[in-house]
């Protein structure tokens, strides 16, 4: 079965792909439709810009605001969840001795847009540390509200953390933290897709995500979601015509986000697509297609854990469909400057396994990071398992 579905993507069939959660993997169905919308666009630009596009990202939108559970009227394309965390800090009013939250798992393009913000302000980071491995949601819980502080304007918080792939209590977590009076920027970029989300529901001030990862959308697909209370506020990074176009029928949040410039904002415009070919992937629709991905991470983690003899480091119901399992200190170098582990390299190099090792919480401290796909199967995780005992034992240990 996993082979007639990985036959619907583009991806080697040389390699064993086992890192979907970094850039996610579009299906060829999603790219045709992309590329119907280039031609579209390119047929009579200046009508395609000028005069289709905004009704089309009204289409685009309607769809997608129902999948995440918000309204179209608060909610913008970007590029991606990065884009969209400096949006929201580049306006943000920070005064000097302010105080901005957030945890150690946080992704580390964010944190750095984090620590830019508040250095521009004369503002404070001030990071939780959440333990890993780690018992249960009250621990998340009990770190991050214990960093709260009377100075303390905004937390910082992953929904599905990148490096160790655990779900954040996040709606908990939102809860608690306004009763504080701290609001708070929800960063999903692995979320939709990969686990059930009900955008409302969370109630963060503001909440973005990925659509090229788990939703397979095209690459350059994100969006911000806003509360109501919140979006007169949020403007975008880039500021373009839209800060002083007329109204009209649209709103300013609308103007701005929806045009910074001439971009190809055909990723946007495919996640309609890219949303119906998520739902006919197995039976059942995205719901099974979520619980069926989430099972294959639990097998992929136990077989993991038993060939690297570790326990499983976070209850199974705090993990989604990526898994990470904690690996011997590796001896501190690094070879490229993404994913720069030699143990990465020796893996794709040597067996053919696209897989991410990342260090954390830093170097020579090492995670071995899996996501479950459709297209993946448990032999492509044993292969994984096997190769990775290989390797551990033929390392010299590392340095005390």
């Amino acid at each position: 079965m996993h082979q007639e579905l990985r036959a619907r993507f583009a991806l080697d069939p040389d390699v064993t792909f086992l890192n979907h959660g970094s850039f996610g993997a579009c299906p060829l169905e999603v790219l045709r439709a992309q590329a119907e919308l280039r031609a579209r666009m390119e047929r009579q630009p200046v009508r395609f810009f000028a005069r289709e596009l905004p009704s089309l990202l009204d289409d685009a939108r309607a769809p997608l605001a129902r999948f995440l559970g918000t309204a179209p009227e608060r909610l913008a394309f970007v590029p991606n969840a990065t884009a969209a965390v400096n949006a929201v800090l580049r306006w943000l009013p920070l005064a000097p001795g302010d105080e901005v939250l957030t945890t150690d798992h946080v992704y580390n393009a964010c944190n750095n847009a984090l620590q830019d913000a508040a250095a521009r302000a004369g503002a404070r980071v001030v990071t939780a540390r959440v333990p890993y491995p780690l018992t249960g949601d009250d621990v998340v819980i009990d770190a991050v509200l214990a960093a709260v502080t009377p100075r303390t304007r905004l937390c910082l918080l992953d929904h599905i953390t990148s490096p160790t792939g655990l779900v954040f209590p996040v709606a908990r977590l939102v809860r608690q933290l306004r009763e504080r009076g701290v609001e708070t920027l929800v960063d999903a970029a692995h979320a939709p897709g990969q686990v059930p989300l009900d955008v409302d529901a969370v109630g963060a001030a503001w909440l973005t995500g990925n659509c090229h990862k788990w939703l397979f959308a095209p690459k350059g697909a994100g969006f911000l979601a806003v509360r109501a209370d919140m979006v007169a506020s949020t403007r975008p990074a880039i500021v373009s015509h839209g800060a002083n176009a007329p109204t009209g029928a649209r709103s300013r949040f609308q103007l701005e986000f929806d045009w910074i410039g001439t971009i190809d904002p055909t990723p946007w415009l495919a996640v309609p697509a890219a949303l119906e070919v998520g739902a006919r992937l197995v039976e059942g629709g995205w719901p099974a297609l979520m619980a069926k991905n989430h099972a294959l991470a639990v097998e992929a983690r136990a077989l993991l854990c038993a060939a690297l003899g570790v326990p499983e480091p976070a209850p199974r119901a705090m993990i989604g469909a990526l898994a990470s399992v904690p690996l011997p200190d590796g001896d501190g170098s690094v070879d490229g400057p993404l994913y720069g582990d030699p143990l990465q390299r020796a893996l794709i190099e040597r067996h053919g396994i696209e897989v991410p090792i990342v260090p954390w919480p830093a170097r020579p401290h090492r995670l071995v990071r899996v996501s479950a796909q459709a297209y993946n199967s448990l032999a492509q995780y044993q292969h994984l398992a096997d190769a990775l005992s290989a390797l551990v034992r033929e390392a010299p240990p590392a340095p005390a």
